[in-house]
């Protein structure tokens, strides 16, 4: 009878899971997202930035043309627009004659509205924004607090355009930047983080 050879099996350390497997769960998200005692922090800052040339951050910049100027923002990706209470009422009209590109993404910051349809063409858009000038441009990346749905954008355009899984692009992003995407918002990143992988892509 012939013996098996000694299968090497690769198990990951319980506190640190395998993140490039396919399967990434919205509790490990959340435990990167909170402190030891499992508590959020609300963003200290109007904004940060979370990534070279990328900066996510609230409405209140966002509305405030000279500072974006000031700051040498080329680009502004609303990821909240609308009129509601829970949105940021701009649009291309608002940054005109300021030499600001816009792009707006009518995203509500609840569990299951799906802002993966906005994924791609967010992403595309921050690519875009990062390219301008020969790579000259900024890009100011906000909704109503820079606190879920803008934050989810930017973690899609890293997994899209930087090659990062989930767990690098979240941790890059929480790294520089208090932040707490809804559960929703997580899961839908998962599933992108296993199209990805399935795709050879990670």
């Amino acid at each position: 009878m012939k013996n098996k050879p000694n299968q090497q099996v690769k198990t990951a350390a319980p506190d640190r899971p395998d993140m490039s497997s396919f399967e990434v769960t919205v509790q490990q998200l959340n435990d990167l997202l909170t402190d030891d005692s499992g508590f959020y922090s609300w963003p200290t800052e109007h904004f940060h930035e979370v990534y070279p040339k990328i900066y996510v951050g609230n409405a209140f910049v966002a509305m405030n043309v000279m500072r974006l100027k000031r700051r040498g923002i080329t680009h502004v990706l609303n990821a909240a627009e609308g009129n509601s209470f829970m949105h940021v009422n701009t649009n291309a009209e608002f940054y005109a004659g300021s030499g600001i590109t816009y792009h707006g993404v009518p995203a509500s910051d609840t569990d299951h509205f799906d802002i993966s349809v906005y994924f791609e063409e967010a992403a595309d858009f921050i690519e875009k924004a990062l390219a301008y000038k020969n790579g000259k441009g900024k890009v100011y990346v906000h909704c109503r607090e820079g606190y879920s749905r803008s934050p989810t954008l930017v973690i899609a355009y890293l997994m899209l355009h930087q090659n990062m899984d989930v767990h690098s692009a979240l941790a890059t992003v929480r790294h520089r930047r208090e932040i707490g995407p809804n559960d929703g918002f997580l899961r839908q990143l998962c599933r992108l983080n296993q199209r990805l992988a399935s795709e050879g892509k990670k």
